[in-house]
């Protein structure tokens, strides 16, 4: 093979793999931002899961116990 013809492939070949590998770099960074935007969405949910579970324990809470053992003041 030519070396001028073998220089070339080689070249190109090199062009094409850090143009490939500057793409899966791109990815990487945007995969990163999804996975960090999902962590905050995961943890925000989360605080509202609560505070909806601290809610509903506390309206059961209300509605088993009497709010007021008193007899009415009409006795």
């Amino acid at each position: 093979m030519d070396p001028a013809l073998e220089q070339r492939l080689i070249e190109e070949r090199l062009a094409d793999l850090e143009s490939r590998l500057a793409h899966h770099e791109r990815m990487a960074e945007e995969m990163s931002e999804v996975i960090f935007a999902q962590g905050q969405t995961i943890d925000r949910l989360t605080a509202q899961l609560k505070r909806m579970r601290d809610r509903v324990e506390a309206a059961e809470y209300a509605l088993a116990s009497p709010q007021d053992d008193r007899p009415p003041p009409h006795y």
